[in-house]
């Protein structure tokens, strides 16, 4: 896929290698673009996650007041959640809250390492 192809979201991120090795290690990420101290890009099937460092572009447009992660996230399809809870709780990582169940399915939230939101979802069996 090209890049014109992909629905991007950006994040800011405190450390851009840590950020690559969160995605691309825990939740199935590829590398796009090669990481760099600035920049990387990572993909995973349509979504193209762009992680801005401190020195980007992306992340110096950003104004001072809304600098924080806030309760925007990406959303990541799993088909059995209980099984990636466990695979990511014994890899080490934690999550914000509990299980939220509802009628379209199960979620819960976890953050990568600067504190952005990443949402494990599982749909409802319909």
């Amino acid at each position: 896929m090209t890049t014109d192809e992909f629905a991007s979201v950006r994040y800011i991120v405190d450390d851009v290698p840590a950020a690559v090795e969160f995605y691309t290690t825990h939740l199935g990420f590829t590398v796009h673009t090669n990481p760099a101290p600035a920049f990387a890009d990572v993909v995973r099937g349509p979504l193209r996650l762009l992680l801005s460092g401190p020195a980007s572009s992306g992340a110096r447009a950003t104004p001072d007041d809304v600098a924080g992660a806030g309760r925007n996230r990406i959303h990541l399809i799993v088909g059995d959640l209980d099984a990636e809870i466990d695979r990511l709780r014994t890899a080490g990582l934690s999550f914000r809250g509990e299980v939220v169940a509802g009628p379209g399915g199960r979620q819960i939230l976890l953050t990568d390492p600067a504190g952005n939101l990443v949402e494990i979802f599982e749909p409802a069996s319909r």
